[in-house]
């Protein structure tokens, strides 16, 4: 597989909440970070959202916004309303005055990851993904949000099920948006797979992740020098080569060790390691705890949920 469709396999994102969001009037609501991916819908309407330190951003009707991880936002009606501390829920919200038709309508809520390789949504992905209507008019992104609208606003039989799975493919669907050439502020892995040469590099790191790639044999595939390689996938991805491959390794390794239907012998061979002690001091160095305790640790924590959105 390419690396996104990797990543997105080894995260297994579903929808865990899709709800309708409301406002009537002047309001503002405000939220704590969450590790969960988050996104809104605009079906109806404008309203504003501030994320963390950015300058606010104006979201209306078949605006799309994607968050890989969730930072702190305020979301309100109008620049300058005051914006009240507010509590995740899993139902329907509805901001402002409760009474009358809403003058904004949003789907919103968060995906669900395997929470033991979230952090490489920090890591690898962009802060956040935004695709206006105008943009994603006529395309098939577009289509797939006039479904979804569509779907929303309708009252068919299945209608939760049928928005989970629109969702889910619109999660993907905005990353390889993204990939296509959406603006972006930060290295990131999609930025990678925009750059013809790095994406070359990227993809034989994941066609074959147990070769002992060295710096100079994916400068070669990448049809570079090897300093001018280095350099460039360090300012495009976010970190250097090498590291990008024991990032990845280590991912792999986490999955395989939840599972349990691997030794560890054969996880190290999977991933390219010697031997099992070989793997077990990289992963230990890395990670602070022996391939064994993690495993035990993360066992004794399945079954915890995660945050919803706002």
């Amino acid at each position: 597989m390419d690396p996104l469709s990797d990543i997105v396999a080894l995260l297994r994102p579903r929808a865990a909440i899709a709800k309708p969001i409301s406002g009537r009037g002047r309001w503002g609501v405000r939220y704590r970070a969450y590790d969960a991916p988050g996104f809104t819908l605009v079906l109806t309407g404008e309203a504003w959202v501030a994320l963390g330190d950015r300058e606010p951003l104006r979201i209306a009707e078949g605006d799309f916004l994607l968050l890989p991880t969730t930072p702190a936002f305020s979301l309100y009606s109008e620049p300058g309303v005051p914006c009240i501390p507010a509590e995740p829920l899993a139902e329907a919200v509805r901001h402002g005055e409760q009474e009358g038709e809403p003058d904004f309508a949003a789907l919103g809520g968060s995906f669900s990851i395997e929470s033991v390789n979230a952090q490489l949504l920090l890591t690898l992905l962009p802060g956040a993904i935004f695709i206006p209507a105008s943009a994603g008019r006529g395309t098939r992104f577009g289509r797939m949000i006039d479904l979804l609208s569509e779907e929303c606003m309708a009252d068919h039989p299945g209608k939760e099920l049928v928005i989970q799975r629109l969702l889910e493919m619109l999660l993907v669907e905005a990353l390889r948006w993204d990939v296509g050439g959406n603006s972006a502020e930060s290295a990131n892995l999609l930025n990678g797979l925009r750059d013809p040469a790095m994406a070359r590099a990227l993809r034989a790191i994941h066609e074959d992740v147990r070769t002992r790639w060295t710096v100079a044999e994916l400068a070669g595939i990448a049809s570079m020098s090897r300093s001018g390689f280095a350099a460039r996938f360090n300012e495009v991805v976010g970190c250097a080569p090498i590291e990008y491959l024991v990032r990845w390794r280590i991912a792999i390794a986490k999955q395989a060790l939840l599972s349990g239907a691997k030794s560890l012998d054969r996880i190290a061979d999977d991933i390219g390691y010697e031997s099992a002690s070989a793997f077990s001091t990289a992963f230990s160095k890395r990670l602070g705890c022996s391939p064994g305790r993690f495993a035990r640790r993360h066992a004794a924590d399945a079954g915890g949920g995660m945050p919803a959105a706002s």
